[in-house]
Order: C-alpha cells, then sequence, then structure tokens
C-alpha cells in the first residue's frame, strides 16, 4: 500500500511540474518589452503583429539575394547578411532565421553572442577556425575546430563565439538560428562603444587594465558588420 502511495504522489508532483512547465512565460523576440497601463499608447508586441491570412501571399516567405558575395572590405574583414523577420515577413511565429557570412583571407566575425538563439553553421568555400566559450559555471572552457568545406559546426544559445579566416582565399558560410529574431551583441562594440559610454573605472577594474588603455579603446571606432 504505501509503493501506491508513493507512486501517486511521484505522479502527482511529475503532472504539477508538467503543468508548471507548459504554463512559463513565452521567450522574448525582441530586447525588452515594457508592460504598458494602457494599451491604446501600446506599439509592440512581442515579435510582430500578424497579417490577415486571407491577405498574405507568396512574396511574404520569399527573399532573394544570398547568392551574391558582399563587401568584406572593412576593419574585420567580414560581413553578415541576416535573413530574419525584419526583411522576411513569413518568419513571423516560425522560430528559425538565416545568414550569409562572407570573410576576406584573415576576416573575423568578432566575438559576439545571440541571445535569443542556437547557431548552426556550414562552410560553403574556405577554411575557418571557429569557436565558443562556455559560461562562469563551466569554467569559460574554450571549444575550437577547424572547418573546411562542407563542415559543420553548432554553437549553442547565448555563448560567445567567433569565427576566423584562416585560408589565404574567400570563404563563406551559411549560418541557420533558432530564433526569427536572434539578436546581437558583438562583445567589444557593447562593452567599449556603448552608448553612452560605460564609466571607465567599470572597465578597468573589470579588465584590470590601466584608464589610458580603456579612454584608447573607448574612442576607437568599433564596425558592425551585421
Amino acid at each position: 500500500m504505501k509503493s501506491v502511495h508513493f507512486l501517486i504522489s511521484t505522479l502527482a508532483i511529475l503532472a504539477f511540474a508538467t503543468f508548471l512547465a507548459s504554463a512559463s512565460d513565452p521567450s522574448p523576440l525582441q530586447d525588452f518589452c515594457v508592460a504598458l497601463k494602457d494599451i491604446k499608447d501600446g506599439v509592440f508586441v512581442n515579435g510582430k503583429f500578424c497579417k490577415d491570412p486571407k491577405l498574405a501571399n507568396a512574396n511574404d516567405f520569399f527573399f532573394s539575394g544570398l547568392q551574391n558575395p558582399r563587401n568584406t572590405q572593412n576593419p574585420v574583414g567580414s560581413n553578415v547578411t541576416a535573413v530574419n523577420v525584419d526583411n522576411l515577413a513569413g518568419l513571423n511565429t516560425l522560430g528559425i532565421s538565416l545568414a550569409r557570412l562572407d570573410f576576406a583571407p584573415n576576416g573575423l566575425n568578432p566575438p559576439h553572442t545571440h541571445p535569443r538563439a542556437s547557431e548552426i553553421l556550414a562552410v560553403l568555400e574556405g577554411t575557418l577556425y571557429v569557436g565558443f566559450v562556455t559560461s562562469n559555471g563551466d569554467g569559460n572552457r574554450l571549444f575550437t575546430k577547424v572547418l573546411n568545406k562542407g563542415d559543420v559546426f553548432v554553437f549553442p544559445i547565448g555563448l560567445i563565439h567567433f569565427q576566423l579566416n584562416v585560408g589565404h582565399v574567400n570563404a563563406v558560410a551559411f549560418a541557420g538560428l533558432s530564433s526569427q529574431n536572434p539578436g546581437v551583441i558583438t562583445i567589444a562594440n557593447a562593452v567599449f562603444g556603448s552608448k553612452p559610454p560605460i564609466n571607465p573605472d567599470v572597465l578597468t577594474k573589470a579588465f584590470q587594465v590601466d584608464n589610458k588603455v580603456v579612454d584608447y579603446l573607448q574612442k576607437q571606432f568599433w564596425y558592425d558588420n551585421n
């Protein structure tokens, strides 16, 4: 009898846990969505407003031009062409997006994160050195790999990652992301190029460097390759 009561209790706990999991808040589809008491002043939802399905057409689900190489003559030597809900409306609510990455020789897609998506990268041409760093609790371990044509690598959601062209010719890759709006936070740009600037006392303490170094870095132009 005790085993029966234990089984019933266990099933009840599992059922309650399942209810809690299914009742969790939806994942954010943008950086933030501030609540309003008066809905007449609202201009955003968590994501995008939906078109009447009866008014949708094939062009809502179509994007053209990813076959064209992008200009990589910039300070980082790379260019990312994103296809997300902002330029392909049919992606709304589907939880996916895409990007083309072009690299000049020695071109870099600098360390960055996607706060709302995991990424799967496939190399079409060239050779890329790629990697990601795990969270503090995991000891900030670095996982790296050299990828050649046809190779695939996955970057888990939210982790800092990068891609560097280590070949002598241009490189091209395509990335799939698990959000209609993955977001991009390029670490150097965010830390040293924020508007307004972060108090230098914060950065000198965090990076354990002289304030002249921080001052120099904050005065640089931090290029956005997206």
